[in-house]
């Protein structure tokens, strides 16, 4: 025992330490292959429950080495399973196997990888399933116990935050306050939970008395049980095992920098779990506490401040943009809820019928954000930080806090990776995979325009259905910021149908537009919709109009049909043609045939997703496209794209968003060069 911590007391230990750890996840993820212990054939499963949530009627299951997937029915079948189904229950399972996909639009959320992280190959879609076993472990029934009395709890999503750490059941606009406010940390658990658990625990054990030792196995007993509670969340498990190592080095007499503590927090969880090294969560707690370590924050403010600026090329990496003034809503809202809602959601699950004061608490802290969401709110864009250039901010930082002065070269440094967008000065034309719809992205001259929003189609479904996803906001706007797109300066809706135009509103409500450019005929409800939004935004908008800067409208006559009606667009960039044809059908092809005399077309945008109803034998021959995109959903209900079509196109090289995810076409030294991002 004496020789090591005689061995503990040198920095040169922490850092070897460090250094082999990092082999070790060279090893791990380069040379070493995890056995998985299924395979794609596979149809039928034994699982245990570590966790699900349910989404509308959507069940996500998380088990080992499996996510699973399962749509209730009815009513009655996801309240059963609500009602009969607990934590640590095994059961058998029928369904089938499928590999998850990348991202398909660029800097966005990658599903795929996310879940090789946490050593999951395959996702299972459920057809059937029952219980074979009930899980009698004394811990699950506590567990179970917990969250069946917080499930029966009226209002409560915000004990499921606070004492869960599981902000699905927030309401995602709601949440987006927060996040637009920069104080999202708080609704996660994290080393917060940990301090005040502690903190609360070690008072009373010394009220009553109780030697340190005694307090302390006692205090890490519950921080465990509390971890396993919360599904052992990477920035838990930092924080407990943290705390644990600085209190047994104080115990022990064992004298080290607390920052080589945190070195050996970080080895200990890694070497357990390497694919935490890629989770955002385990990476924020980790950064800012070693910033906050290094520079000892001795006030509210000053701790902010370090948080604020430590976590800033993650979270540009991760959100494109940051809000600077959330270090002032962190004085706010730091003390309110850490002091005053969280303990009182404790309170809370212990005397139920006191939740209607937590419901007045958080109505009151959601009308704050949404005033501070509009108030003290400063968002500032970052296209995506390369690696050299966190390395840099991150130096620089270090250096700052030794001497102020290098606060201005961080500051030149952000400018400069903030007015980076403008030094890329070639054209590109983004036709993005957002399934069943057409999106396409231009950016030439300095401007922006985006032809389409997308939308899904959704059914009419029950209320209980209804799942809490949106496209627009999860994929399309953050592929803006990330290539640092602060506005829009034409959005081009081709028609009035969902596919095209059923994301509008939200990309208005959540991103700068400047104007609307509608196609010719009557103005149908989606429409209505969109402009009633237009007008109070004070957003100008235009119909049926001949030519915008370099774009050309290519109008022949209205026609009884929404599709026909569609904008059909033709552009030239740089000596390269490209053509977009929105829904339009073989009748307008003719008449733009008779209309006007267009051949050698470099890209076609493929009229109505492939279908039979466009892209005649006659109009592409005359127009001889050298290359072609379809806009198309996976395994389509309509049969997109049609044979017919496909053979018309045979002269030209196809993509399909389907099959290559979204397609760019960029013009870089007058040539035209193309990348795909495939599933």
């Amino acid at each position: 025992m004496k020789k090591l911590k005689i061995i503990l007391q040198y920095n040169i230990i922490y850092y070897l330490l460090l250094f082999i750890c990092f082999l070790y996840l060279i090893f791990y993820f380069l040379i070493y292959k995890c056995d998985h212990k299924y395979q794609i054939n596979d149809t039928s499963f034994n699982i245990i429950i570590h966790s699900y949530s349910i989404n509308g009627n959507k069940l996500k299951i998380n088990t080992n080495n499996l996510v699973c997937f399962y749509y209730f029915n009815t009513l009655e079948e996801k309240n059963n399973f609500i009602n009969s189904y607990s934590l640590g229950d095994s059961l058998m399972v029928y369904g089938t196997l499928s590999k998850p996909d990348n991202n398909t639009i660029p800097n966005t959320f990658n599903y795929k990888k996310y879940l090789y992280y946490k050593n999951i190959e395959y996702i299972l879609n459920i057809k059937s399933f029952y219980k074979e076993k009930i899980n009698h472990n004394f811990l699950y029934k506590i567990k179970n116990s917990i969250y069946r009395r917080i499930n029966r709890i009226k209002n409560n999503e915000y004990l499921y935050v606070f004492i869960l750490g599981d902000t699905s059941y927030m309401d995602s606009n709601i949440y987006q306050n927060y996040k637009t406010n920069g104080i999202t940390h708080l609704y996660a658990v994290s080393g917060l939970h940990i301090s005040l658990f502690s903190s609360f625990l070690f008072k009373i054990f010394r009220k009553i008395k109780l030697k340190y030792i005694a307090s302390f196995i006692l205090v890490f007993i519950f921080l465990l049980f509390y971890s396993f509670i919360v599904g052992f969340t990477p920035s838990v498990l930092r924080a407990v095992i943290f705390f644990t190592l600085n209190r047994l080095f104080k115990i022990f007499k064992i004298r080290t920098n607390i920052i080589n503590i945190l070195y050996l927090t970080v080895v200990i969880i890694l070497l357990i779990k390497p694919g935490f090294i890629f989770n955002i969560g385990f990476i924020l707690s980790v950064v800012i506490s070693f910033f906050l370590l290094l520079c000892k924050g001795n006030s509210l403010f000053k701790t902010s401040l370090i948080a604020f600026l430590s976590s800033a090329p993650i979270i540009i990496n991760n959100y494109h943009e940051i809000n600077i003034l959330s270090v002032f809503n962190n004085l706010l809202f730091v003390p309110v809820i850490s002091k005053i809602v969280f303990p009182f959601t404790i309170i809370c699950l212990l005397f139920s019928k006191l939740n209607i004061i937590l419901k007045i608490m958080t109505n009151i802290l959601e009308y704050i954000s949404l005033i501070c969401s509009k108030v003290l709110t400063f968002n500032i864009i970052f296209p995506k930080m390369n690696y050299l250039e966190i390395i840099i901010y991150y130096i620089l930082l270090i250096f700052s806090f030794r001497n102020k002065k290098y606060y201005i070269f961080i500051l030149l440094l952000m400018i400069l990776i903030s007015f980076k967008p403008f030094f890329n000065t070639n054209d590109r034309i983004y036709y993005l995979d957002i399934k069943q719809g057409d999106s396409t992205l231009i950016i030439s001259n300095n401007k922006s325009i985006l032809i389409d929003t997308g939308g899904i189609i959704k059914q009419e479904d029950e209320e209980w259905k209804k799942n809490d996803k949106n496209t627009m906001i999860m994929s399309i706007i953050p592929f803006f910021k990330s290539i640092g797109i602060r506005k829009i300066d034409y959005l081009i809706i081709t028609h009035g149908d969902y596919d095209h135009m059923g994301e509008a509103i939200n990309l208005i409500e959540n991103f700068k537009v400047k104007e609307v450019i509608f196609n010719c005929g009557e103005f149908n409800k989606l429409e209505k919709e969109l402009i009633e939004i237009l007008d109070k935004k004070k957003i100008q908008y235009y119909s049926c109009i001949n030519r915008i800067d370099n774009l050309y409208f290519l109008g022949t006559k209205e026609y009884n049909s929404e599709n026909d009606n569609s904008n059909v667009i033709y552009i030239e960039i740089n000596g390269y043609r490209f053509m977009f044809m929105g829904d339009a059908g073989v009748n307008k092809e003719k008449d733009i045939l008779e209309k006007y005399n267009i051949s050698n077309i470099d890209v076609l945008k493929v009229g109505h997703h492939g279908s039979k109803t466009s892209s005649s034998e006659e109009f592409i021959n005359q127009i001889n496209p050298k290359y072609s995109v379809i806009s198309v959903g996976k395994n389509n209900r309509y049969g997109h794209p049609n044979k017919e079509v496909l053979n018309n196109l045979k002269d030209s090289k196809i993509y399909r968003t389907d099959q290559d995810g979204s397609i760019m076409f960029k013009i870089k030294n007058n040539k035209l060069k193309i990348e795909k991002y495939s599933p």
